[in-house]
């Protein structure tokens, strides 16, 4: 056997429905799941989520306050007043910072942009800006991305005499600032229909409605914040994202085009993926490591003299950030493990980077699959900077929300949040989230899950079949990649890859259809795979190109095995070493003679070891068990009387060490017998100690056959042995070959080693799956 990381949600689709979709959209199989499992159960819906068309766009004036906010924003433009744009500085942040400043400057607005600086300024909106900007004549600030919770701000700008506007969408908390418009589709009284917009979302409309047509300049920026910040990607927000891949594909600002070319990006290839994972942490790198101000101007620039600059101090911050989380994420683990893994996870530590504890966060929430928040602590100050990364069935926020008397600042969604605390309540903290935990997480949801889209067959996966399943991109929050369910297929290749083995690469074979499967950093599941187990993968579907050639593949994410499996390691002097040892308790060794015990080393303390003689007089339950059978029984009932009274094992590791082979030394045979006995007859003694390597010799024979043959015949009562010397017996009685125990053994364990050392590791299966289902049927009976 071997268990699958994670639990697998299985929904399997109506397949009438699937087939009718299937046919009416001239679409594959497995597409037509797809828009099923994810409730496209009509021709038309099925056809608007395909065509991603303009008709899932929302009237920009149908969010709260958009009048009042693009009223005034007119109003200080034709005034000519000073306009700031205050953003965040995280991707959201910077792409939300950089549209609106360009639409202002489009429109002819006197206008600048500020972002705070996350090290000396923190999240948010703060009162020494606002008064810097004051100074410098600004009338009016519209934040992007931020600001919601922004109370002592929006206190300070009326007392300042500036009109504040507040764009942002987060969770509102229970007050919710005296601004002048407080644009926001999370508000409980907006009647925005698209509640799930990125912060670039807002200022995107926003942008609309100020230039009063949709702005399809911006739909890059757009798509890469939306991207970025995990918002669902689904009706309008599917729209935009969809729209701005198109338009990265066709033309970059001179700064995304640069940025793409350090990543070694194909620009006109980019999809979800790529700005995910290459754009988005980049534009974040600035500002988690330092100013976000190079990733606006690079979004901003038109230089590319300016842009490569520019992309070379964020390429240095990420790789600089990459090392950081590296470091940290490894402290981090420690910690956590110190503490016995807790429902609720809180580590910190003094002067860990602020900028990247949320990366951290989301390590160890991937390893550990509990609520996690890192926190970095600044004793002189007292304060400590937290970044919280949540689980399904766990909402963060509205947890936190129950402990706001420790929490003076604090925002986020229900998977993630960040906030600022005294160093003191953070134990309180950590009690009292424990206590909502074990009040609301549901057992089954502390176990980590994988939400199955799509059971396939290995015959149904072909290149079409994968492009027809890419219409359904972008990939997200609220729109995943699809997962497939490969179940029982049999293996042709498995082997680890890479130059450090730590990648899986195998072959999945269904009658005569082959898939080829990577596993990325699953290299150690190739010594945990028999080749003889049919195995399930879940998994997601790509076409590999290499070398002119173009395959389907599947990239593996989990792996398990139902039956029980068959290691062969006969003929490994060593066996012991191939075992998983980081599941020692789960071993269990067993021996069945005791000169076998001598070439054992010193095995681990949590290995569980037994001799047969042990386990014939005991009840030793090994189910579940991965069991090295260390060497070979002297008889077949000594190895079935082992699993006779087991419940089923895991595992079954077959050495078999032996130190002599029965079945290559020479067998007499009937014939071998009537001719010695015969010349005994004649010669009435001989000599084995003077002859019987002379009689080897003539006869072509082994000195052990000649020896084996007088001892059977002792044990028949036909001859007699006296230091060496063989005397016939006068008138002995009629006897087999057969009821001598000497030639008994030696047939045995000849036929022991055909059977279980010499045979193929298919007919050793065979033989262990025999002897398995007996026992099975007659616990059964």
């Amino acid at each position: 056997m071997l268990k699958a990381g994670a639990r697998w949600k299985i929904t399997k689709p109506d397949e009438k429905t699937v087939n009718e979709l299937a046919s009416e959209l001239d679409i594959s199989v497995i597409a037509a799941r797809f828009l099923v499992q994810r409730g496209y159960t009509d021709i038309f819906a099925a056809k608007s989520f395909l065509h991603k068309d303009s008709s899932s766009l929302h009237d920009p004036f149908l969010l709260k306050d958009m009048n009042r906010a693009v009223e005034r924003i007119k109003r200080g433009i034709e005034n000519s007043e000073k306009i700031l744009v205050f953003g965040d500085y995280d991707a959201d942040g910077v792409t939300s910072t950089s549209l609106l400043f360009l639409t202002l400057k489009q429109l002819g607005a006197d206008a600048g942009y500020y972002v705070p600086n996350r090290f000396t300024e923190g999240y948010g909106p703060n009162e020494n800006a606002f008064r810097q900007g004051k100074e410098e004549g600004v009338s009016l600030i519209i934040t992007v991305d931020t600001g919601i919770s922004a109370v002592h701000e929006a206190e300070v700008a009326n007392e300042l005499d500036i009109d504040l506007i507040i764009t942002d969408h987060h969770e509102p908390p229970p007050q919710i600032p005296d601004a002048l418009a407080v644009v926001n589709p999370k508000q409980d009284d907006c009647e925005y229909p698209n509640q799930h917009l990125a912060g670039v979302g807002v200022a995107f409309k926003l942008s609309h409605a100020l230039l009063g047509r949709f702005p399809e300049e911006y739909l890059d920026l757009v798509a890469i914040g939306t991207i970025a910040d995990l918002v669902p990607l689904i009706g309008e927000n599917r729209y935009l994202a969809a729209a701005g891949i198109r338009q990265l594909s066709q033309s970059q600002r001179p700064g995304i085009k640069v940025l793409l070319e350090e990543c070694g990006a194909d620009a006109t290839e980019i999809t979800e993926e790529q700005i995910g994972f290459l754009i988005g942490p980049r534009l974040n790198a600035a500002g988690r490591m330092d100013s976000a101000d190079p990733a606006v101007q690079l979004l901003l620039c038109e230089d590319p003299l300016d842009a490569y600059e520019l992309a070379g101090i964020i390429e240095d911050l990420n790789k600089e950030r990459q090392k950081i989380v590296t470091e940290m994420t490894k402290e981090a683990e420690a910690e956590v493990e110190k503490q016995g893994i807790p429902p609720v996870i809180i580590v910190g530590h003094e002067g860990w980077n602020a900028g990247v504890i949320g990366i951290v966060a989301s390590r160890l929430v991937e390893k550990f699959y509990r609520p996690t928040i890192v926190l970095s602590l600044d004793s002189g100050k007292g304060l400590a900077k937290g970044s919280a990364r949540s689980i399904a069935g766990f909402d963060i926020f509205q947890s936190l929300s129950q402990c706001r008397e420790w929490l003076p600042h604090f925002g986020g969604h229900p998977m993630a949040a960040g906030l600022t605390m005294k160093i003191e309540h953070i134990d309180l903290l950590h009690e009292k989230l424990i206590d909502i935990a074990k009040q609301e997480v549901a057992p089954e949801d502390w176990e980590k899950s994988l939400t199955v889209d799509l059971p396939v067959n290995v015959p149904e996966v072909t290149t079409e079949t994968i492009k027809d399943l890419q219409h359904m991109a972008p990939f997200g929050v609220g729109n995943p990649s699809p997962k497939i369910l490969i179940e029982n297929v049999h293996l042709g290749t498995i082997k680890k890859i890479g130059a450090k083995e730590d990648h899986l690469k195998l072959t999945l074979c269904k009658d005569d259809a082959q898939l080829d499967g990577i596993g990325f950093r699953k290299g150690e599941l190739a010594d945990e795979i028999s080749p003889l187990s049919p195995l399930s993968v879940v998994g997601q579907l790509s076409i590999n190109e290499w070398n002119g050639y173009v395959k389907p593949q599947v990239i593996i994410e989990d792996v398990k095995i139902d039956e029980w499996q068959l290691f062969d390691l006969r003929g490994d002097r060593k066996p012991w070493t191939k075992l998983p040892h980081h599941q020692a308790s789960e071993i269990t060794v067993i021996f069945f003679r005791n000169t076998t015990t001598a070439v054992l080393p010193q095995l681990p303390d949590e290995w569980t070891t037994f001799s047969y003689a042990d386990l014939a007089g005991k009840d030793v339950d090994m189910e579940g068990q991965y069991v090295l059978l260390l060497d070979l029984p002297e008889t077949f009932e000594q190895l079935k009387l082992v699993f006779a009274k087991q419940s089923a094992v895991s595992r079954i590791y077959a050495a078999f060490l032996h130190e002599k082979d029965h079945f290559f030394d020479m067998m007499p045979t009937r014939e071998h017998f009537k001719w010695f006995y015969a010349m005994l007859l004649k010669k009435q003694t001989f000599d084995m100690n003077k002859h019987a390597e002379l009689l080897a010799k003539h006869k072509g024979w082994t000195v052990n056959a000649v020896r084996f043959m007088c001892q059977v015949f002792f044990e028949l009562e036909f001859v007699k042995i006296n230091n060496g010397v063989v005397a016939i017996e006068k008138s002995p009685q009629k006897k087999d070959l057969t009821d001598s125990p000497t030639y008994r053994k030696q047939i045995e364990q000849a036929e022991i080693e055909n059977e279980l050392f010499y045979s193929s590791v298919t007919h050793l299966k065979q033989w262990f799956s025999k002897v398995l289902n007996e026992k099975a049927l007659t616990h059964m009976s």
